[in-house]
């Protein structure tokens, strides 16, 4: 079985990274002990960018000097030399240095055209052929017409033939778009034995410099405005020369605006066009030349708050800023969840990566990490694409993670508030909420049927018409309502609310699902290397027997459900039958409720954590239990222990805590700790898509 796999690009400006990422990203989820390593370097190992983005995100267990194998101006010295064989050993043997740290080794090979004159065209497959790794090929289709393009992979899977080098695939990255399906058809009948091709298109927002990254390469000092907006893409820029009227018909959306600093007609001109709907909104300003406006007009810069874009300085004269600040390329950063985002959309909706997987044949994991949980939640939530209501529109944190939803290609989502304070917030954030629905409850002509159907609901509760109206202004009531009237699959709220005012809905309108005696909740707790699951950890304060054996039964369904082998350990503070008391007397009862119900359920207690927990502790305190030692459900006996347990777990282990998960709806409803941050939201809306496939 594979274990390693090569990235090979034999022409400049492949795209390699995002390619890189995107196969980093499909065998997260399989693979343990994930690795990467670069054959070239072009700079020490923790100055390389691809080694710090993939580093971050993957967590991988080398350290950065593990992951290079020669840099640039070392390969360059001994090609010079004439020590070629020298420079292939040190490769090799840094690689399987690196590859005895892995269970799988991904390796990205070098873009020779960019190191010197000296390399050979087919250095990088004969790198991949010392390494005795099967090759994913990436070929640039950037700038080459349709019949070029053939003519350049024919000429690189030869290359791989003739050195036998085993080549699994070939992907086309930087497609233009425009000329996708002519560049499918020149690619048809050219080669044989089973080699998969995918065409990748080309994603012109990864290419397009960030006005953080502009100041950065330019030393630019910061003059006034927010910080917030340096994460936008820089589109174009424009010098300003002329006066506002004129300088004003050349303005597009995204530009970044040069321009002496002793020019604050045309400064002032910029913030009234970002704050105007009759104009395109620039993504900053460049002072150039050393100069500062008039002291007057710096104090009216500072006052203009919200309006503002940033402005940053520089001494370079306007035509050298405007050249220098043109040779900046977009980077894909670990700090910029936007790309990264696009990125991996790009990727996973342009190739089979279910057929990819199966040709690399990954050793399979027994293990499951954080990144490998989360993977698996969009592959299964895009399995049958679901619609989800986000009521709390005017949090920041939730259009973020609706942007990142809709690059991932996650889901369909709604967002609840007013539409043109939502579209101008994410305008000034620099997000693009594109196919994303708005509804604001307070004049949509859904809210007259709402109420109307919410008082039917709750007429014999005592609701009157005005109570219902006056609910169903109410963010959390009118999506509920929206979720029962199937205009959307699922919720999910909590992000700047109480859980009572996420549920308390839901258990009004949507209600508990047949056979089902108590709504509850479960914590997903992921670990280093594996996921477990806690509930109930937010709904119920005191069950009793039958709910504590309710819960169980919910949340092994609930683990079962999200891949996770349920094994059920029902805890109290004494272990099989070394105690007694009420409390667990209760334990003990609902242990032998849930075996009746579910006679099927590896489930065992009453236990404590550690025998749960740990096969030796398990071994002294429960031998002979299927469960003791190998728990991966744990339902604690009250709301006291099991809130507290999973924040001490989260806080003091570092674990990702993805929750609460309710289960026992007719429909998935889900909450969000006020505390939440924007993973933990995507997370979320991925987990009640799923959710929603199973009610369907």
């Amino acid at each position: 079985m594979a274990d390693n796999l090569y990235i090979a690009s034999l022409e400049a400006n492949s795209g390699k990274l995002v390619i890189s990422l995107g196969v980093m990203e499909m065998l997260s989820h399989r693979v343990n002990r994930l690795g990467f390593f670069r054959t070239l370097s072009p700079a020490a190992a923790d100055q390389d960018s691809h080694i710090r983005l993939l580093s971050h995100r993957f967590r991988l267990s080398l350290e950065p000097e593990q992951m290079v194998g020669v840099t640039h101006a070392q390969a360059r010295e001994w090609i010079g030399a004439g020590e070629e064989r020298r420079l292939l050993r040190e490769i090799v043997s840094r690689f399987k240095q690196a590859e005895k740290n892995c269970d799988f080794l991904l390796c990205e090979g070098p873009d020779i055209t960019h190191l010197s004159d000296a390399f050979e065209y087919d250095m990088s497959v004969r790198i991949a052929r010392e390494l005795g790794t099967p090759a994913l090929y990436v070929a640039s289709a950037y700038g080459l017409e349709p019949r070029n393009l053939a003519d350049r992979i024919r000429a690189a899977v030869n290359t791989f033939r003739q050195l036998d080098s085993p080549l699994l695939g070939v992907i086309v990255n930087r497609v233009d778009p425009a000329v996708m399906d002519q560049a499918r058809d020149a690619l048809k009948g050219h080669f044989t034995q089973g080699l998969a091709i995918d065409l990748v298109p080309e994603a012109e927002s990864l290419t397009m410099p960030t006005m953080e990254e502009i100041v950065q390469t330019l030393g630019a000092m910061r003059f006034c405005g927010p910080e917030e907006g340096l994460k936008r893409d820089v589109r174009d820029f424009k010098v300003a020369a002329m006066a506002p009227g004129h300088f004003l018909e050349y303005l597009e959306k995204d530009d970044l605006i040069i321009t002496p600093g002793d020019r604050p007609d045309i400064i002032l001109t910029t913030l009234g066009a970002v704050a105007s709907k009759n104009y395109p909104s620039p993504v900053g300003i460049l002072l150039s030349g050393g100069m500062l406006p008039e002291a007057s007009i710096i104090r009216l810069l500072e006052g203009t708050g919200a309006l503002s874009i940033p402005i940053y300085q520089v001494e370079t004269d306007t035509y050298r800023t405007a050249m220098n600040a043109s040779t900046v390329r977009g980077r894909l950063e670990p700090d910029n969840d936007r790309k990264i985002a696009l990125a991996l959309g790009t990727f996973e909706s342009s190739v089979d990566v279910h057929a990819l997987e199966e040709r690399i044949r990954v050793t399979p994991a027994t293990t499951m990490s954080p990144l490998m949980f989360e993977y698996s939640l969009f592959e299964r939530a895009r399995q049958s694409r679901k619609h989800i209501v986000l009521p709390e529109g005017n949090d920041d944190r939730i259009l973020q993670a609706a942007e990142l939803l809709i690059l991932r290609d996650v889901v369909d989502l709604t967002i609840l508030g007013n539409e043109e304070a939502i579209r101008n917030r994410a305008a000034t954030l620099g997000l693009k909420l594109v196919g994303v629905n708005i509804i604001d409850p307070g004049s949509t002509d859904l809210l007259d049927e709402f109420v109307e159907t919410l008082y039917e609901l709750r007429r014999n509760r005592g609701m009157t018409l005005d109570n219902a109206r006056d609910l169903m202004a109410d963010g959390s009531y009118f999506g509920t309502m929206m979720v029962y009237r199937d205009m959307a699959d699922g919720m999910v709220s909590g992000a700047a609310h109480t859980t009572a005012n996420t549920i308390r809905p839901a258990f009004q309108i949507i209600r508990t699902a047949p056979g089902v005696l108590v709504v509850s909740s479960v914590f997903f707790m992921c670990m280093d290397t594996r996921v477990l699951v806690y509930g109930d950890c937010a709904v119920n304060p005191n069950p009793d027997s039958e709910q504590l054996a309710e819960i169980a039964i919910s949340s092994a369904k609930t683990a079962e459900l999200f891949g996770i082998e349920p094994v059920v350990a029902m805890l109290s503070y004494s272990s099989g039958t070394s105690g007694a008391g009420a409390d667990v007397e209760l334990v003990r009862r609902a242990v032998e409720i849930a075996r009746k119900r579910r006679p099927d359920l590896k489930l065992d207690g009453p236990m404590q954590y550690d025998a749960a927990i740990d096969p030796t502790v398990a071994g002294k305190k429960m031998p002979g239990s299927e469960v003791a030692g190998r728990a991966t459900v744990f339902i604690f006996p009250d709301l006291n222990t099991g809130n507290n347990t999973y924040k001490a777990v989260q806080r003091s282990s570092g674990a990702v805590a993805i929750g609460p998960v309710l289960q026992g709806l007719k429909k998935p409803v889900n909450d969000l700790s006020r505390g939440c941050l924007v993973p933990d939201i995507v997370n979320t809306v991925a987990i009640t898509a799923i959710q929603a496939q199973q009610g369907k």
